[in-house]
């Protein structure tokens, strides 16, 4: 039985800690999680705007060089400190806590409207039976469906939207309700093969289109000269930090619910080479596709308009499954797929915002699913089930991911390898627990190279955001919209850190020891002002090493 302690008041006993059923049930949960609309209607566009199949060079070094390596990070603060973001930041320094709120709050923000699209995504399953959009997808989705009006504030509801986002939002409570292995990993464990099965039969239909082959032609056929382009190797780093779900929360959430002595880094690697996996292969059926659209229409693959993000879902899309063969079959699968990886990766962005509340409030999966579910219900129907869904959806997306994200895993990768020097005792708690074991490159790379990309990435996009604006929308727009949300996360994050814990996280000693054979400091704490509870070995403070 694990035990916390409460500043002055001794120890108090509760619950042991929820956990994957094993390390299967954990990888498929992780898939799940990294799987998601990104993968679908993001990697194909990018990598064709971005050299072909010249981008995939960058693409593997992007991989190898900060996207596994931060993902490590992720899974040794996790399972060592055996919490969600807010408690293991806090047990690595006090004062750290409000970086994990921080990484909550921009989760709380991405599942608002991540439903959003997951309701488009089911509306558009059921449209596709009678292909219900006709021969004007566009005028479709944004007037009969979203009914679009001009950026602004907006009360007017869309029934079409709000009846299926109202849906997504009662089975998603229902899930997270249930508990990490009742719900999460079961809802993972249904939805991640029937969306691979889904998507291999869509591709494979994709492949015999006519025109598929100018369409792969399109997408593999590399541009050489694109690999001397910085904005290509950017684009490269960009796709691969979005779409593994790191540095916000959610690969730190999801490792602590791993046994003491669980393996790491092997299942990491499984995770993240599944994950391109899935990007390639979505890549391949989109633009096979794509190239039937073009051949239907006689032009090039290079002329055709929406190629990547909503338009390519919700526009192209349609537009290409009503002029195949078996269209309403080949559009079911596709917005079923969509729906699937939709749901997978808005579970595991919404147990970070349950696990913090959880832990900070004790309170039970099932309270933190119903009181925060309920109240992101109302906040989500609010905002993006009106007629200017469409643009604040594009609009918070823009900052919370672009800003938030990545301001997010440079803060990581400075306070917790260059200010406070942890990187040695987490390479180390990674090494001791997993087969494949890190040497001093990772710490290269997690602490110099990847805090130099994405630090630059973030400062050309604040630049470019501040000079340029965005889509054209109103300057008061997106300072209402845009840098509001940004204000909104930092401010709940200073918020929520300052906010009293039922049970205090504090009294907690990590294993395995680090230096070995020593006692670790309690978190927080200095050498000279650990105390007793410092120097008590692992297993009579904090959680028993199991």
């Amino acid at each position: 039985m694990a035990t916390t302690g409460t500043a002055g008041t001794g120890p108090t006993t509760q619950k042991p800690r929820e956990e994957w059923t094993g390390q299967v049930g954990f990888i498929i949960a992780a898939i799940g999680s990294a799987v998601g609309l990104g993968n679908i209607w993001r990697f194909p566009g990018v990598a064709y705007e971005n050299g072909g199949g010249a981008f995939l060079v960058p693409y593997l070094v992007a991989l190898l060089t900060a996207g596994i390596p931060i993902l490590f990070l992720d899974y040794a603060i996790g399972h060592r400190f055996r919490g969600s973001a807010p408690t293991a930041f806090r047990r690595i320094r006090t004062w750290l806590e409000s970086l994990g709120w921080f990484q909550v709050m921009i989760c709380f923000v991405i599942a608002l409207y991540y439903t959003a699209v997951i309701a488009w995504a089911v509306s558009f399953f059921v449209f596709s039976f009678d292909l219900r959009w006709g021969d004007d997808p566009a005028g479709f989705f944004t007037g009969d469906y979203l009914q679009l009006a001009d950026p602004g504030v907006s009360l007017e509801f869309v029934p079409s939207v709000l009846v299926p986002l109202v849906a997504v939002w009662v089975v998603t409570i229902a899930v997270l309700a249930a508990g990490v292995a009742r719900g999460v990993q079961r809802a993972n464990m249904v939805f991640l093969p029937l969306l691979v099965v889904a998507f291999l039969v869509l591709v494979v239909r994709s492949l015999f289109l006519e025109g598929a082959a100018e369409g792969l032609n399109a997408l593999f056929t590399p541009d050489w000269a694109a690999l001397g382009d910085a904005n290509v190797w950017i684009a490269a780093y960009s796709q691969i930090f979005f779409s593994l779900s790191i540095a916000f929360g959610i690969m730190i959430t999801y490792a602590s619910y791993r046994k003491r002595r669980a393996n790491l880094t092997t299942p990491g690697l499984v995770v993240a080479f599944s994950n391109s996996s899935f990007e390639i292969l979505a890549g391949i059926g989109v633009f096979a596709t794509l190239g039937f659209l073009a051949h239907e229409q006689g032009v090039g693959v290079g002329e055709l308009e929406g190629i990547s993000g909503p338009i390519l879902s919700f526009v192209t899309f349609p537009a290409i499954v009503s002029q195949m063969p078996g269209g309403p079959f080949f559009g079911a699968l596709f917005f079923g797929s969509l729906a699937m990886a939709g749901f997978t990766s808005l579970l595991s962005i919404l147990q970070v915002v349950s696990a913090g509340f959880q832990e900070k409030f004790g309170w039970s999966p099932r309270q933190a699913s119903v009181r925060l579910g309920v109240v992101s219900a109302v906040i989500s129907v609010a905002l993006f089930s009106t007629t200017t869904g469409l643009i604040a959806l594009d609009t918070a997306d823009q900052w919370a991911n672009n800003i938030g994200i990545v301001a997010s895993a440079v803060l990581m990768s400075v306070l917790v390898l260059w200010v406070l020097r942890r990187g040695p005792e987490l390479r180390y708690h990674l090494n001791t627990v997993s087969t494949f074991r890190l040497g001093a490159w990772w710490q290269v790379l997690v602490a110099v190279l990847a805090p130099l990309v994405l630090g630059y990435m973030l400062v050309s996009r604040v630049v470019t955001l501040l000079v340029d604006g965005y889509e054209g929308y109103p300057g008061w727009y997106l300072a209402l919209v845009g840098w509001g949300t940004v204000a909104f996360v930092v401010v709940a994050a200073l918020v929520l850190a300052a906010m009293r814990w039922r049970r205090s996280p504090d009294d907690f000693v990590p294993w395995p020891p680090f230096p070995p054979g020593e006692a670790v400091q309690g978190a927080g704490r200095t050498p000279s002002a650990g105390g007793s509870a410092a120097r008590r070995p692992a297993g009579t403070a904090g959680e028993e090493a199991r």
